[in-house]
């Protein structure tokens, strides 16, 4: 289990100016919804957009703390 403040801060380790927005999908704080706005997306297709969501939580997807992810990843311009 994992909360969603610790999301946030994986995500904000690797993306500082990210505004990340996380939804609990069935209440078993395993399966979350991810909106994550931030500029490092800025030229990035959707696939690389989602790799550096992913790289950001390798740690909590490999121990199994996140078993299923859903993931929105726009610009500050895009949002």
């Amino acid at each position: 289990m994992i909360s969603t403040e610790s999301l946030t801060k994986y995500i904000q380790q690797r993306m500082p100016d990210a505004s990340v927005s996380v939804t609990d999908r069935t209440g078993t704080m395993d399966h979350f919804s991810i909106r994550v706005i931030s500029d490092t997306f800025k030229g990035k297709n959707l696939l690389d957009r989602h790799r550096l969501v992913y790289e950001a939580l390798a740690e909590p997807m490999k121990d199994g703390r996140i078993h299923a992810l859903e993931i929105k990843a726009d610009t500050k311009d895009g949002a």
